[in-house]
């Protein structure tokens, strides 16, 4: 029976950048720092957070190493590797693996729009060619494709494929994924505000956008779940639904990133066709950070 590669909270990790534009990796560092500090289970790394979009290929080979020598085993790191090409899917796979990454996270492919058989084919062509474990990441509203539950289960079948992110917002789905899928294909959250109903039913924990801004909550959230004290659980996610909701005001990652330079992160910029928040949504992500203790008031 496959483990999964980890429970609880794993942040998606943003890439800092400083005023040049290049990759700030010692800003990257202290933010892993914190991370672990603050309990997470995991790092992922050049993601959607991580604007893996707009990073090249020498940059993103390059976070992933980078990351993975600066955790030295402290926690798993899940590496982004996913593409709209599948050989290029494979080749990021492959440095991935050779800089001692733990697991993978691949998108659907996007724009591309391919059929179910073309999902099942991308990652059975993945998965023959890296010995690593693959989460698939299921997030329709940026690829335009969506998993079903019957896709699911076909990879299920693949003793590489250990799970899923699912970021579809769909919980049918996931209830009947649990009912078609075996106990050990894994399910993790990629949406911050689902993750008690998610947990509920039995995902392992979360990726995280949030865990950026507050590890500790995040880490609180999904450990409580999996000792079964959901009431606790939900109380806390409740609780903090308008900094969640605050961080996806406009297209992750532009408020994380803004909420971290409040924070005095100084992670930089973003690079286009990502631009800055409006002023009108910085302030509502202000207000949200002053109300759960993450800046003090009228800072």
């Amino acid at each position: 029976m496959r483990e999964p590669i980890f429970t609880g909270a794993c942040p998606a990790i943003v890439t800092p950048f400083d005023q040049s534009g290049a990759v700030n990796y010692d800003r990257l560092a202290q933010l892993i720092d914190e991370q672990i500090a603050g309990g997470v289970d995991a790092i992922c790394v050049v993601g959607t957070t991580g604007e893996c979009s707009t990073l090249t290929l020498r940059e993103h080979i390059a976070v992933v190493h980078f990351c993975v020598k600066h955790v030295n085993h402290r926690v798993k790191v899940v590496a982004g590797a996913g593409s709209n090409d599948t050989s290029a899917a494979v080749y990021l796979s492959q440095h991935a693996e050779e800089s001692g990454a733990d697991a993978l996270l691949h998108v659907t492919p996007y724009y591309n729009k391919c059929s179910q058989e073309g999902l099942i084919r991308h990652y059975e062509y993945i998965a023959d060619r890296t010995e690593l474990p693959i989460i698939l990441y299921n997030v329709p509203s940026r690829t335009g494709v969506s998993f079903t539950a019957e896709t699911y289960k076909v990879l299920a079948q693949n003793p590489k494929i250990n799970g899923v992110k699912e970021a579809s917002g769909n919980l049918s789905l996931i209830t009947h994924t649990r009912c078609l899928c075996g106990d050990d294909f894994y399910i993790w959250s990629g949406n911050d505000d689902q993750v008690v109903p998610m947990m509920s039913l039995g995902a392992k924990g979360v990726i995280s956008v949030a865990s950026n801004v507050a590890p500790k909550l995040m880490v609180d959230i999904t450990h409580l779940c999996l000792e079964g004290r959901f009431e606790e659980a939900a109380r806390l996610q409740l609780d903090h639904m308008e900094l969640m909701d605050a961080l996806f005001c406009e297209v992750n990652p532009i408020p994380v990133k803004a909420a971290l330079n409040l924070m005095g992160k100084d992670v930089g910029g973003l690079r286009l066709p990502l631009c800055d928040i409006s002023a009108a949504n910085l302030e509502r992500l202000r207000a949200a950070m002053e109300k759960t203790g993450l800046l003090p008031a009228g800072q």
